[in-house]
């Protein structure tokens, strides 16, 4: 069997069951030790799909770029959402993600009756909630929101990069890489570290 490429199935049937608007939702930065976490959500129009929309983690990050200002020229309605370094230090970064996508839909210019979101974790959004283990393979929206996610979040560790220069933020965007361990080590952490981490943790204790 060849690799499966995502479709509109999950959203239209969703539509239908809530009678309205169905808007994907994916997030990027969970992971990293620092910067914000971000969230993408979606409503695609199923007349009009930019051609190649797929997991982000599966495009190269030029065509990220190019996808992400197609999907915003095509979409009914899209929107981007962050919360901050403080945030997931004060919530969690699992609180923080669902606040992050509460803004993504918020921001969103077209209001969903639903959202379909990435993973098994039903966050509490502003609309009704279903969730897609492996979503972003599956769903166009949740792939979609998953490109836009991860481009604005790139952009703003690329700016960071500036800001807080030694750390190699525009390569490795804040997650674990060797240049980053040394940075940390040389200099520790700068304002945009999430210092809860276990690893900034041990390097702020040492």
């Amino acid at each position: 069997m060849g690799k499966s490429f995502p479709t509109l199935v999950l959203e239209t049937l969703l539509a239908q069951r809530v009678g309205g608007l169905v808007c994907g939702v994916d997030e990027a930065g969970r992971g990293p030790w620092a910067g914000p976490v971000s969230a993408g959500a979606v409503i695609l129009s199923a007349d009009d799909i930019p051609e190649g929309i797929n997991d982000s983690k599966a495009l190269t990050a030029g065509r990220r770029e190019v996808l992400a200002v197609e999907i915003k020229r095509c979409a009914v309605a899209w929107g981007v959402g962050f919360a901050s370094p403080e945030e997931i230090e004060d919530l969690n970064i699992l609180q923080a993600t669902g606040l992050a996508m509460c803004r993504a839909i918020e921001a969103m210019s077209v209001q969903p009756k639903a959202a379909l979101v990435d993973g098994n974790y039903r966050f509490k959004l502003p609309c009704d909630v279903e969730t897609a283990v492996g979503g972003d393979g599956l769903s166009l929206s949740i792939a979609a929101a998953s490109i836009l996610a991860k481009t604005a979040r790139d952009r703003i560790m690329i700016e960071m990069d500036a800001e807080y220069p030694g750390y190699g933020f525009a390569s490795h965007k804040g997650y674990n890489a060797p240049i980053h361990q040394a940075a940390l080590k040389a200099m520790g952490p700068c304002a945009i570290h999430r210092r809860s981490w276990a690893p900034i943790r041990a390097l702020l204790e040492t």
